[in-house]
Order: structure tokens, then C-alpha cells, then sequence
């Protein structure tokens, strides 16, 4: 083979032809991938918005959520310390300390069960009034002869 002046025009061409070729597909492939790559920013833009908006909705709710939270706990403290609200919580802590021994000492709670029966039923009785009634009408007619019984004993 014999390498003559339009041989190497002919490989010249051919490689600047080439280089073109392959200037102008790489020129589109850096074309696609700028498009392809411009889409992924947007797409996390949108999403990065989308966060942003709900974390910000979540975080008003937090703030809310903890001023709720705070006006309760005022209120609760408030409530507390009512008349009559320290006696509730002591009868509340006996009421779990007690039910608590039931559990543990099985002796204590059928003797404890009855006493509560009892307790239960002369509550009703006096909340009715009948036991009430029973006192001032009786009672008195009974101190009158005890205290009558007194006096002559002393005589």
C-alpha cells in the first residue's frame, strides 16, 4: 500500500468527519442529560416545598399542641387545689393503697370487704336521712333517761 498524498486526505477527512460526528452526538447526549438533570432540580424543588410546608404545619401544631398542653397543666394545678381536693387525692391514694392489699394479704380483704359493706350502707342510710331522724327523735328521749337514771342513782 502506498501512501500517496489523498490517502492521507482520505484518513484526514475521515478523522474530522469523525470528530464532527462525535462533537455533535456528544453535544446532544450533554443536551439530554442538562434537560434530564434540570428536571430532577425541579422535581426536588416541588418536594422540597411540599416538606417544607408540611413541616411547617407540624410544627404549628407542635406550638399549639404545647400551649394546650401548658393551659392544662395550669389547670389541673388550679383545679388541685380547690377545698376539698387535697382530701379527694389522700382518699384516692388510700382507695389504691387498700385495693393494692386486697391483692397481697388475702385476709385482710374479706374482713375489709364487710367493714366497707357496713360503712357503705350507714352512708346511704344518712345521706336518706332516715338514720338522721331516727337520732333527733329518739336520741334525745334517750339521753333524757339516762340522764334521769343518773340523777336518782345519785340520790
Amino acid at each position: 500500500m502506498e501512501i500517496n498524498a489523498i490517502t492521507i486526505l482520505i484518513i484526514i477527512a475521515g478523522v474530522a468527519l469523525g470528530w464532527v460526528l462525535a462533537t455533535i452526538k456528544s453535544y446532544f447526549t450533554i443536551r439530554k442529560h442538562k434537560k434530564e438533570l434540570k428536571d430532577y432540580q425541579e422535581h426536588l424543588n416541588r418536594h422540597m416545598k411540599i416538606s417544607e410546608e408540611g413541616n411547617k404545619t407540624l410544627d404549628d401544631e407542635l406550638k399549639t399542641l404545647k400551649k394546650e398542653n401548658e393551659n392544662l397543666r395550669i389547670s389541673v394545678k388550679t383545679l388541685g387545689q380547690k377545698p376539698g381536693r387535697a382530701e379527694m387525692r389522700l382518699l384516692n391514694i388510700y382507695d389504691g393503697a387498700i385495693r393494692k392489699m386486697m391483692h397481697k394479704a388475702p385476709g385482710f380483704s374479706s374482713a375489709w370487704e364487710a367493714a366497707l359493706q357496713e360503712a357503705e350502707h350507714e352512708y346511704e342510710e344518712n345521706e336518706k336521712g332516715f338514720k338522721s331522724i331516727i337520732k333527733k327523735v329518739f336520741v334525745p328521749s334517750i339521753m333524757q333517761k339516762s340522764e334521769h337514771k343518773e340523777i336518782t342513782q345519785d340520790v
